[in-house]
């Protein structure tokens, strides 16, 4: 199965036909996927809260928006998160490279992956971790989710489920 794909696909499938970016290495190859669809709008950002501030204007003018993200910016996004998409109930499913975990190979990358879950948590913002390439099967549904409740999702994607960085 090709990852990039199928989380294209699914993307496609839940009508999300806006997608900014902030690049990372882990999600080049769905960034590269995303920006070959015609039916997805892809805009890439400078920085993750300016992303979010993005996907609000698109969602308010009729599309369904993701931010395509790493997780070391989740500290930035808190203002954002809590006085703009989670103050006007706005769905925002977030693929999140969860950096920092198991097969990391940069170690200034573990000190916000420590503290990703529990921002998160204290967002009461709901979050998956994919850990394993079959976790994917999961991301229809918690796309449905995210647009049923009208709130923002987090879906971290760590170094084992895109296959690590090639040096294990």
């Amino acid at each position: 199965m090709n990852i990039d794909k199928k989380i294209t696909d699914d993307l496609v499938a839940n009508d999300i036909s806006f997608v900014t970016t902030v690049p990372c290495k882990q999600l080049a190859g769905v960034i590269d996927e995303i920006d070959a669809r015609d039916e997805i709008f892809h805009i890439p950002s400078n920085k993750e809260d300016e992303g979010m501030g993005l996907c609000a204007g698109a969602f308010m003018g009729g599309k369904r928006p993701a931010i395509i993200m790493q997780n070391t910016a989740i500290g930035v996004t808190i203002n954002t998160l809590a006085t703009l998409i989670q103050y006007y109930r706005m769905p925002l499913p977030m693929l999140i490279s969860y950096r920092g975990e198991l097969r990391e190979p940069v170690a200034c990358q573990v000190e916000m992956a420590v503290h990703t879950k529990a921002l998160l948590a204290e967002m009461k913002i709901p979050t998956y971790h994919f850990h394993h390439q079959s976790d994917v099967e999961e991301l229809d549904a918690i796309l449905k989710y995210t647009f049923m409740c009208n709130k923002p999702v987090a879906i971290l994607t760590d170094a084992n489920f895109w296959g690590g960085y090639g040096d294990q």
